[in-house]
């Protein structure tokens, strides 16, 4: 079983999917817009041809999936995300400070990067599309 968060934007999903690509190092497998979906999809608006009804993002063996959606479509997708992070694990702190950032970059850090009770190095933050995230440094195994 593979468990994939599902990330929706509102017309940025593509930016936000490159920009992923590009800091975690992995390759957007699918891009399809809705411009492209069969003629009788009932979201026929031109100002939406553009918008992705589905991108996948493959890095290593896990996967990050959006959309963009509208306010008629998905009623919360205009506010700020909240109950879910979209969390990074790994043991190498100084990927993790990197990751954390890169991520912050033209966000908002919430936590700053620092060793923790139960990490060498946590942070979170929402970054530039509204994606909240944690970065945690799993402890060296004794």
């Amino acid at each position: 079983m593979k468990i994939v968060t599902s990330l929706s934007f509102q017309g940025q999903c593509r930016d936000a999917f490159e920009f992923y690509a590009k800091v975690l190092g992995g390759k957007i497998t699918a891009a399809i817009p809705y411009g492209d979906g069969p003629p009788d999809m009932p979201i026929t608006d031109p100002k939406y041809k553009t918008w992705l009804m589905h991108c996948w993002l493959e890095v290593g063996d896990q996967a990050l999936m959006g959309a963009d959606m509208d306010v008629g479509w998905a009623s919360n997708i205009d506010k700020p995300k909240n109950g879910f992070d979209v969390t990074l694990h790994t043991q190498d702190k100084a990927q993790a400070q990197r990751w954390y950032e890169q991520l912050s970059e033209g966000g908002k850090p919430m936590m700053p990067f620092a060793e923790t009770f139960w990490s060498p190095g946590f942070g979170s933050l929402i970054d530039r599309f509204g994606i909240p995230w944690m970065i945690n440094t799993q402890p060296a195994q004794a």
